[in-house]
Order: C-alpha cells, then sequence, then structure tokens
C-alpha cells in the first residue's frame, strides 16, 4: 500500500493555492472536468511529490461548513478486490464498492473516507464486487 493524497475541498481555489504556497507546496497538476462541473488541483512540497494535498473546486458551490470540505484520504494498492473482502470479512462496510476494479471507498470508524485506487490498470470486473450496490456516500 502507498499513500497518496488528502482531499479537500475549496470554494476558492487562487487563494487557497496562495496559502499552501506560503507553507512551500507547489502545484504539481491540475485537471478541469467540464461535464463534472470540477476542478482538481495537486500540490506538494518541492522534493516531495509523493505526498500530495489535492484541491478539489466544485464550480457550483457557494461554500462549506461544519467539516464539509474535508475529504478523504487516498491510497494506492496491489489488489484492490483482495484488501476489500478484508476489510469486509472484518466487518468493515464498503461504502463505494471496486465494482470498475480500480476504485473504492471505505470509512474509519470515525467516519473519515479512505479511497482505495488499484495500481497500474484497473482488474477485471469481479463478483460479488462487479454488482454490488453502493453502500452510502463516500
Amino acid at each position: 500500500m502507498k499513500y497518496l493524497h488528502t482531499m479537500i475541498r475549496v470554494s476558492d481555489p487562487a487563494a487557497t493555492i496562495r496559502f499552501f504556497e506560503l507553507l512551500g507546496l507547489r502545484e504539481i497538476r491540475r485537471m478541469d472536468s467540464d461535464k463534472g462541473r470540477f476542478t482538481l488541483i495537486f500540490l506538494a512540497a518541492p522534493g516531495d511529490e509523493d505526498a500530495q494535498v489535492e484541491l478539489t473546486h466544485n464550480w457550483d458551490e457557494t461554500g462549506y461548513d461544519g467539516g464539509r470540505n474535508f475529504g478523504h484520504l487516498a491510497y494506492r494498492v496491489d489488489d484492490i478486490y483482495a484488501l476489500c473482502q478484508t476489510l469486509a470479512d472484518a466487518g468493515v462496510t464498503i461504502n463505494r464498492p471496486p465494482r470498475d476494479g480500480h476504485m473504492a471507498f471505505v470509512r474509519t470508524p470515525d467516519s473519515i473516507s479512505i479511497e482505495l485506487l488499484q495500481a497500474g490498470d484497473p482488474l477485471p470486473p469481479a463478483e460479488p464486487w462487479a454488482s454490488m450496490p453502493n453502500s452510502g456516500s463516500w
């Protein structure tokens, strides 16, 4: 398993980038989704590009309150199906099953969202995951 990033939602990307630049982080990549109406901006400290902060700007959002702006921690995993099965066997609810062999979401006991991303190419769809519905928001 490899730590990838922590995601936070932001209302003003430019102001947030300026804040993180004061801490020494720099923008390393950006992706705009016209269809999804969001922008993802990844920041990292020079020399430590593997530990990233993902800023998610939902274009239609007017502001966040009550902690809704904290998103998730993300980890790249070697076998998303095997890890999700281990978690499920231990009683963890898989909020967003890895139906596509690429991505899943689970929550900690304190409801912190954890994104799991398959290393390399997505695995072929496999049961029981392929037909499993979402168990809640992630």
